[in-house]
């Protein structure tokens, strides 16, 4: 088995914050996640993957979250396109079926420019490049439903790759790569940590474990890692991050509150944590 994969899930821009929050806490106490072999990068994850993969130290990356944040755009999660969520997901259990429908509605509803969305994924992310390590981002083929998974060699661009990944469908515009129109990469999983199977230890930081329909869960996809010997620990928001985060995971203006947050609830994992990163000890589950 190759050795530790970090994975990282979606949970929108409080997302982003609160997972720096927790790998800048962690670190502080001795645990850099940062040296991964493997980080796998779902929706607001890949661009912590990319902040993780960048060179940047974790102390500049909290101090930025921390600040008020400038060129976002803030959006809402409104209840028609929950219900189109719900209807995508009825009476089918196929995932791909599933995923089809939710493209279809991402490719109908009229939101900002793909132009205008791309400068605030730019904005986001410390490189144009993709940086040295091995980093994966995760998207779905709007059309098919299909399951895309994009890395330095796949011959796209990086903030291409992120921005799919983080094309929420109904607020944010699919994303043109190749001809192709991608979403979310939440649309198949919150975390996608299947991706880590066959490493030996992982770590799966994930502001929203839960599943919806046929999307699988957090949960369930580490109780397969597990039985296949993979040395599991998953982080999620304490009681705390939650009320930081609030019921909008897309509202900017909880974006400090967030990263403090993640960054507080670092002291009261990094002993999960650490016995899997560390000694590879069993499974655990650190909230």
């Amino acid at each position: 088995m190759a050795e530790r994969a970090l994975v990282l899930g979606g949970g929108g821009i409080t997302g982003i914050a609160w997972e720096i929050g927790i790998l800048a806490g962690l670190a502080e106490h001795g645990v850099d996640l940062t040296a991964a072999e493997l980080v796998v990068g779902t929706s607001a994850g890949s661009v912590v993957g990319v902040d993780v993969r960048s060179g940047a130290t974790l102390a500049d990356l909290y101090r930025t979250q921390v600040a008020p944040a400038t060129g976002e755009i803030y959006a809402k999660m409104r209840l028609p396109v929950m219900l189109s969520y719900a209807r995508a997901m009825a009476f089918t259990r196929k995932p791909e079926v599933a995923r089809r429908r939710v493209g279809a509605m991402a490719l109908r509803t009229p939101t900002e420019s793909e132009d205008a969305r791309r400068k605030v994924i730019e904005s986001r992310l410390p490189t144009r490049e993709w940086p040295d390590g091995k980093l994966q981002v995760t998207a779905v083929d709007a059309a098919n439903g299909e399951f895309a998974v994009f890395d330095a060699a796949s011959g796209v661009g990086l903030v291409d790759a992120v921005g799919a990944s983080c094309a929420v469908p109904g607020i944010w515009p699919p994303v043109t790569i190749n001809g192709r129109r991608y979403v979310d990469g939440g649309v198949r999983s919150p975390s996608n940590a299947d991706l880590a199977a066959g490493y030996e230890r992982v770590v799966v930081i994930a502001p929203l474990p839960q599943g919806f329909g046929v999307v699988e869960s957090v949960r369930r996809q580490v109780r397969k890692l597990t039985d296949q010997g993979v040395r599991v620990a998953v982080v999620t928001p304490d009681r705390d991050a939650l009320r930081a985060i609030g019921r909008n995971v897309l509202d900017p203006a909880r974006r400090p509150a967030a990263a403090r947050a993640g960054h507080a609830q670092a002291a009261s994992v990094v002993a999960a944590v650490s016995a899997v990163w560390a000694t590879g000890e069993t499974a655990s589950h650190a909230s």
